[in-house]
């Protein structure tokens, strides 16, 4: 493995960094102890800041040799937020902030830029500008979004844009990256189906939502299995079916809510007609109406071909062909699928092993994203570092073309 000695050396110091801000977790738009943190340290360092993007982002900015007078930049993005959940660790730089936790390694993202913005303060070997993006509010708060409505690409003009994203339970030492959609547009229905009620022993002398909502939830199933290509990837998932208040009565209504995920916005286009369809002619059918709500989140996560190319190259030379693998593409949801749509560029995976990094004293639930017992793996901060660093190197040196 081929990480940068000087950044190895550095690391115990940037570990330290990511487990203070793992201990003061901040919510979505609520980032200032950790902007506070990511702009002492940039300035520290010597490299000019931006702040007030998104509200808490910063942005740090490194010219390299020649000023940034040859135009060429690419940007670099972490997110900074932490989750509304409460930790099930116990080791010393557990949260100290009841009902917040750092359970998606948003402290590890911060602390990889981190690191390679220390490396970035003494060895400037690019020709061009390299932004170091400091996002809020990922976990749901669509902070990417805000950031671009703020001017981030008119403030600071890059022509790629790259991202990445710790993976529990892949191999340590591996990275992913692929050309295409990685990671899933994330929208969320709510159906209220309105009926008659009654007393329970009279069901026909009122109009049962119950029944009317169970056959709406199986029909939707048949939108993936027979109105979809079925090479298309596409999930409908109701989780949260609320309705009546006493055994011996007929509700007036039942409320349908869950979420919607798929990996191109023609197949979301497919699924929101048609569950519009599903759920008011079911209705009709029966008797009752019903109110149809569907809002858009995050659209889908999608690596421009050239730039994901050249970052699995970037990977190769720093951990060898056979550990750079293809980017299996999840059904999860990530906002900087925004910056995506506005510049080429791409957003990889780095393993985060299995769990064996973790301390004494964490949870006994196992280490994955969104888990109470998970923790961010410091031995990534190097080689992490070391990727954004070499990426930012070859690309400011490559020709347009060459990209």
């Amino acid at each position: 493995m081929n990480v940068i000695d000087s950044i190895v050396t550095q690391a115990a110091g940037i570990a330290a960094v990511r487990r203070d801000i793992h201990a003061h977790p901040e919510l979505c738009f609520e980032e200032v102890r950790t902007a506070d943190v990511v702009a002492g340290k940039l300035t520290e360092w010597g490299i000019p800041i931006h702040r007030g993007l998104g509200k808490t982002g910063v942005v740090g900015i490194v010219h390299g040799r020649d000023g940034g007078a040859c135009g060429r930049a690419i940007g670099l993005r972490a997110d900074m937020d932490a989750l509304p959940m409460q930790e099930f660790n116990t080791f010393e730089h557990a949260s100290k902030h009841h009902g917040k936790m750092h359970a998606c390694g948003h402290d590890g993202h911060t602390a990889m830029l981190l690191a390679a913005a220390q490396h970035f303060a003494k060895h400037r070997n690019f020709d061009g500008t390299v932004y170091l993006i400091f996002q809020p509010a990922e976990e749901g708060g669509g902070g990417a979004r805000v950031m671009i409505e703020d001017g981030l690409f008119e403030k600071f003009p890059m022509q790629a844009v790259y991202g990445m994203h710790n993976w529990p339970g892949m191999p340590a030492g591996t990275m992913a990256a692929s050309a295409g959609p990685v990671m899933a547009s994330t929208s969320e229905f709510k159906i209220t189906v309105r009926g008659k009620g009654g007393h329970a022993a009279m069901p026909h002398m009122g109009v049962d939502p119950v029944p009317i909502a169970c056959q709406m939830v199986q029909a939707f199933q048949t939108i993936i299995s027979r109105n979809k290509k079925p090479v298309d990837a596409g999930v409908i998932s109701v989780t949260m079916i609320h309705t009546g208040e006493a055994t011996n009565v007929v509700p007036d209504s039942c409320e349908l809510q869950g979420t919607v995920r798929t990996f191109t916005l023609e197949v979301l286009d497919l699924i929101e007609a048609r569950m519009r369809e599903v759920a008011e002619h079911t209705c009709a059918a029966h008797q009752a109406t019903c109110e149809f709500e569907f809002v858009r989140n995050y659209p889908p996560t999608v690596n421009s071909a050239p730039e994901a190319e050249f970052a699995r190259r970037v990977m190769q030379g720093i951990v060898g062909e056979a550990n750079v693998l293809a980017q299996e593409p999840t059904m999860g949801a990530e906002d900087f699928a925004y910056m995506l749509q506005v510049r080429p560029g791409a957003y990889c995976f780095i393993a985060n092993g299995e769990g064996a990094h973790r301390m004494h004293g964490h949870g006994e639930g196992p280490c994955t994203l969104h888990n109470a017992s998970y923790d961010f793996n410091d031995d990534l901060i190097p080689l992490g570092a070391t990727y954004w660093v070499r990426l930012t190197e070859q690309w400011l040196a490559a020709s347009p073309a060459g990209v």
